[in-house]
């Protein structure tokens, strides 16, 4: 089963971060689930562990919801990961190999470290990212739709097509 919870908790983020900066000051959980087509309880269980975090904080109540905690720069990707995804390994080694031969009394070590490595080089690409980063790739992505399709010239610049 692919985990879909790093994803879903980033785009929460993200639509709080762009909530923020149009002075919505919180959103609910039925908002957010809306908003990401996603199940209200699956957003709820979500929120739980971002506001342990102190990455978001929560308001009780008929008018409550959720808002950043912190500015979207001072929150990077890795906060947001680490958040909801915890201890899990991006892979699981297989378990209960017979030890035959080289490969099959080696394989489970061998992709543990691997799998460490993996991890490593993931959370040191998320923490040099942060939620405001992230908000402007969006926003570039979005003004590209707009301009229409882009094409590279020889000097590497985007340029638009001519249709």
């Amino acid at each position: 089963m692919i985990d879909v919870r790093f994803p879903t908790a980033l785009q929460i983020m993200l639509s709080l971060a762009l909530a923020d900066r149009n002075s919505i000051s919180h959103l609910s959980s039925a908002e957010l689930a809306k908003s990401l087509g996603a199940n209200p309880s699956f957003v709820r269980k979500l929120l739980v562990p971002l506001v342990q975090s102190k990455l978001l904080r929560s308001q009780m109540g008929k008018a409550g919801g959720v808002r950043l905690a912190r500015p979207a720069a001072e929150i990077n990707l890795r906060d947001v990961y680490c958040a909801v995804v915890a201890d899990t390994k991006i892979w699981a080694p297989r378990t209960g190999i017979p030890k035959r031969c080289l490969v099959s009394s080696n394989v489970q070590g061998y992709f543990e470290e691997l799998i460490d490595d993996a991890q490593d080089a993931i959370l040191s690409m998320l923490g040099q990212r942060t939620l405001l980063q992230a908000l402007r790739e969006l926003e570039i992505r979005e003004n590209g739709k707009r301009q229409g399709p882009l094409m590279k010239n020889a000097r590497g610049s985007r340029k638009p097509l001519r249709q």
